[in-house]
């Protein structure tokens, strides 16, 4: 009974050490030393730990500094507690969505790109008037890179992204190389969490980068993660939106990271399967209730190809033109299903251009089409006809759209395909009107965006900072400090 108490007493006070901001590390060390005692002589802590932990994790509206403290104790718990890394990953993900969801894309972008503007006149009145205030700015005195967000909750989840990141590349990192078996234990972990957390949540932005960044080490890890996305994709038991965004979020993973050829070769059969099955049945028309997984299919492979078709005909044009070829487009363009109706109009058009160049598919006699059937769509797929409009549910569906942390953001530029325009294929493109309202739910190169080079970004451990760690000045131990033995 004795021993419960101070079990119970340590426990306590080690958790609420965690979250307190302090710039006594030996605290933690202190604590971090108890509960690897308790560990060693109760084996049921971790059943009686994790509540507590989960209990303690401060509000998401604290400041960063509290949450990254608290974050960077329950990593270093997971290195000593093996039982809980799944759990306790699975806790700070979950929180860190919570954030996530919480600041929309354009919010983001507005209220940076407004703090912009305000600092350059800022700078042109201290040049006018020169003050003799010796007060760094609030942009650049937070952090000592400079790289702060001015929205505060964007600001929170960049610092929450960079220990995450930080503690995956320690983790599979030993020595400076690659530790092949940790890494695969922690993929295992991470996919798990993905699956449970990250895959149902709409409109998260920039958390599912732990993944991209986990993918980024080893080209098989990259390989994996789309096999599994791919399975799901295709497994009848799965929920239908679970399947559309196990789509969606391959397309946009062929297109932002390396491996193209092979999930081309997955999702393209699967496709004229997909048609087989439907062309002599009383389903054949285009109805997204019916066939959703099929057109986020549709367009993850519209999407893959305007991003690297480039990729795939370098070297080698005519051998790059017969894989394309071989792909036969025009007949999933053609069917029944008509995918261009459903898929995001600037994806069409996109792909239309392109296929037209390389003379693979063409594709505006449909779109022309489609576009003179503006009527509403009657659809008894729920037992009773229901009159809907044109409405496109695919077109919120970019999971890798361009990262906008700044701090985090620096492991991520890296290894991340960005948009470059090709300005021939765009000569014939229809124009049309872009709706102000959705200029957050659309990619990158929905906005004109400027080329930033035509090279294939490697997915490689050597290009990142070997130096990455956690600020120092939180009042928290860096990451590398979790693997410091006691």
């Amino acid at each position: 009974a004795a021993f419960r108490w101070i079990y119970s007493f340590i426990s306590q006070q080690a958790i609420h050490a965690f979250y307190v901001i302090s710039d006594a590390f030996m605290t933690f060390d202190h604590c971090h030393q108890a509960l690897q005692l308790i560990t060693r002589y109760v084996p049921s802590t971790s059943r009686f730990l994790m509540p507590i932990l989960s209990d303690k994790f401060p509000f998401v509206q604290k400041s960063s500094r509290t949450l990254e403290c608290y974050m960077h104790n329950l990593l270093r718990v997971s290195v000593y507690i093996p039982d809980l890394r799944r759990d306790i990953i699975e806790l700070i993900i979950s929180k860190m969505l919570t954030l996530d969801v919480s600041a929309p894309r354009s919010e983001i972008e507005e209220v940076e790109s407004g703090a912009q503007q305000d600092a350059n006149g800022a700078s042109q009145d201290d040049c006018l008037f020169d003050m003799d205030e010796e007060e760094d700015s609030p942009l650049d005195s937070s952090r000592p890179d400079g790289a702060v967000m001015v929205h505060p909750v964007a600001e929170r989840l960049d610092m929450m992204m960079t220990v995450l990141l930080a503690y995956i590349k320690d983790i599979c990192h030993v020595n400076g190389s690659l530790d092949i078996e940790k890494t695969k234990a922690l993929y295992r972990d991470l996919v798990s969490v993905f699956d449970k957390v990250v895959l149902p949540t709409h409109a998260s932005c920039h958390v599912q980068y732990y993944m991209f960044y986990l993918c980024s080490f080893r080209l098989g890890l990259a390989e994996a993660f789309l096999d599994h996305l791919w399975k799901m994709l295709h497994a009848p038991n799965q929920p239908p939106v679970l399947r559309q965004a196990a789509a969606g979020y391959m397309g946009s993973f062929m297109a932002r990271a390396k491996t193209v050829k092979a999930c081309l070769d997955l999702l393209v059969p699967w496709l004229h399967l997909y048609i087989n099955s439907q062309d002599s049945g009383s389903k054949a028309f285009c109805d997204v209730n019916l066939h959703g997984s099929f057109y986020t299919a549709c367009q993850a492979v519209f999407y893959t190809l305007i991003f690297r078709h480039n990729a795939i005909l370098e070297g080698n044009m005519k051998k790059g033109l017969a894989y394309l070829q071989g792909l036969n487009l025009e007949r999933i363009v053609m069917c029944q299903l008509n995918p261009l109706r459903v898929c995001l109009p600037a994806v069409t058009n996109m792909f239309a251009a392109i296929t037209r160049k390389y003379q693979l598919v063409f594709c505006y006699t449909i779109i022309e089409r489609n576009n003179r059937n503006l009527l509403p769509v009657v659809s008894n797929s729920t037992g009773g006809n229901s009159v809907s409009t044109n409405t496109n549910p695919l077109d919120t569906f970019f999971p890798f759209d361009p990262y906008l942390l700044k701090s985090s953001g620096k492991l991520i530029e890296p290894i991340y395909q960005v948009w470059e325009e090709p300005s021939d294929c765009m000569i014939h493109v229809p124009k049309k009107k872009v709706r102000k309202g959705s200029m957050e739910e659309e990619d990158d190169f929905l906005h004109g965006g400027t080329p930033h080079g035509d090279s294939v970004v490697g997915m490689t451990p050597g290009s990142y900072d070997s130096h990455l760690h956690s600020p120092r000045s939180v009042g928290s131990p860096p990451v590398s400090f979790l693997q410091r033995p006691f």
